[in-house]
């Protein structure tokens, strides 16, 4: 029974996503065999002020100086959810190209936020990223699991689980690398048996509504060879080590085995 979901698990999805397009990149296919799920958005909001000149990631989007970014890409990721069947919520983030290098949202606030979020929609489950490569990636997945530390501390709460990122799950290394970092945590990723229906047709319509997005996938992330591979979505479910195995998690025990 190892990896079986237990009934009652899915009924009430919450996809956390970094960007606009990542859930449809990630979890398109859980999202439309769960209709009604919803996914929170967390680089969501509009900065201060956007870059002048243009940040290159979107002047190769089509985009020039005075359009309104964040509120174009909300209109692309609203046409997304309704192909996957998902309620979209915004936070309001900035994305990591719009501001200076080395700041970043404070993780505390982006925890706050997530926790409240994943409370209104009365998850059943949290699907998180592994937070691969991508700065905001990797502030998502650090916020996520504070926000798993938390609502786990009031008892009963969601299942929790890591997805992996499209896009950055095949660089070399980086997804050991953070199955490795969970595992020190204190946690026991292990791939879950989630139903899903594969629908690669819908999986792509949902994408080619992130019309800014998508020549640059093509170019940056090898999107065409990724979808006609179907390459698989793969989640972790988050769980303490079984009883017994927790000294697995020492470094003399990693090394004898």
């Amino acid at each position: 029974m190892w990896g079986f979901l237990e009934d009652g698990v899915l009924d009430r999805v919450v996809v956390v996503s970094p960007h606009f397009d990542d859930a449809a990149l990630s979890t398109a296919y859980l999202l439309l065999s769960h209709p009604g799920s919803t996914v929170v958005t967390v680089m969501a909001g509009r900065p201060d002020a956007y870059p002048d000149p243009m940040s290159e990631w979107d002047a190769a989007g089509g985009f020039t100086a005075g359009d309104d970014v964040v509120a174009i890409r909300r209109d692309e990721d609203r046409a997304a959810m309704a192909v996957l069947g998902a309620t979209p919520v915004w936070l309001e983030f900035a994305d990591h190209q719009y501001l200076a290098p080395g700041v970043r949202p404070e993780t505390g606030k982006v925890t706050e936020a997530l926790i409240e979020a994943i409370r209104g929609a009365g998850a059943t489950a949290v699907f998180l990223p592994m937070g691969l490569a991508n700065p905001d990636h990797g502030l998502t997945h650090e916020a996520g699991l504070l926000a798993r530390l938390s609502l786990s501390s009031e008892g009963g709460g969601p299942t929790w689980f890591c997805y992996q990122d499209g896009g950055y799950t095949h660089l070399p290394g980086l997804l050991a690398w953070r199955v490795s970092q969970l595992f020190r945590r204190g946690l026991w990723p292990t791939p879950a048996i989630v139903p899903m229906v594969t629908d690669v047709v819908a999986k792509r319509l949902a994408i080619e509504c992130y019309v800014s997005q998508v020549a640059q996938l093509r170019q940056e992330h090898l999107l065409d060879e990724r979808l006609d591979a179907n390459t698989p979505e793969q989640y972790w479910r988050l769980d303490p080590p079984p009883a017994g195995w927790e000294g697995l998690t020492s470094s003399d025990d990693l090394s004898a085995g």
